[in-house]
């Protein structure tokens, strides 16, 4: 059992060994969660969810109705459901999903990430590209690893540009979504890197 205080809201998570941080919230997920303000307004993405830190903070600031958590680890799904309980919190909508295959709405603002390190890109890959069809106009991706080339390029690639904050030793992504299509310029960019990493795999 863990328990925590997330700007200024109590908090408690029952956890197991399957998933990510079991014993303590990620430094990472709060080195995150420390560069975002939850709006009213916003519609919330928790992708990879893990037992439901993002998610259900969220859910406690801006009302369930507004958020949803999805991760591809039945553990995850039924530890979310179990600390969305404990948290009391009602009606929050909880979906396993493979990256994003399950979630059929296009109309985030905001969609949070603290993707897996270790694993091939494919994963991130996959939440970048996708992620960035299920925002609305001026909704933002943030994710946080500790890696920072690859996801500056990537992110750079898709929304155009990004925003880098080093905390803790994570970095920090935020990358607004500024238009339905990806810049053309990111596209020539996208296309000459992958060009060059063909022509260094000969």
């Amino acid at each position: 059992m863990i328990e925590t205080e997330i700007k200024g809201v109590s908090l408690q998570f029952k956890t197991n060994d399957n998933v990510f941080s079991p014993s303590a919230v990620d430094i990472g997920t709060l080195s995150m969660l420390s560069q975002v303000e939850f709006k009213s307004t916003d519609k919330v993405l928790d992708l990879g969810c893990g037992y439901g830190i993002v998610g259900i903070l969220a859910g406690k600031l801006i009302g369930a109705e507004n958020v949803t958590l999805c991760d591809i680890s039945d553990d995850a799904i039924c530890l979310s459901k179990i600390n969305a309980d404990r948290n009391n919190i009602e009606n929050l909508k909880i979906v396993k999903s493979n990256g994003l295959e399950n979630i059929t709405d296009n109309d985030f603002t905001l969609i949070l990430s603290n993707p897996p390190y270790h694993v091939d890109f494919s994963v991130p890959k996959h939440f970048i590209e996708v992620g960035f069809k299920k925002l609305t106009i001026g909704g933002k991706m943030v994710m946080v690893t500790k890696r920072k080339d690859w996801y500056k390029n990537k992110l750079t690639s898709i929304f155009g540009g990004v925003q880098i904050t080093e905390i803790n030793g994570y970095y920090v992504f935020i990358a607004e979504k500024r238009s339905s299509r990806i810049p053309q310029k990111a596209k020539i960019s996208n296309h000459l890197s992958k060009k060059l990493q063909r022509k260094q795999r000969k």
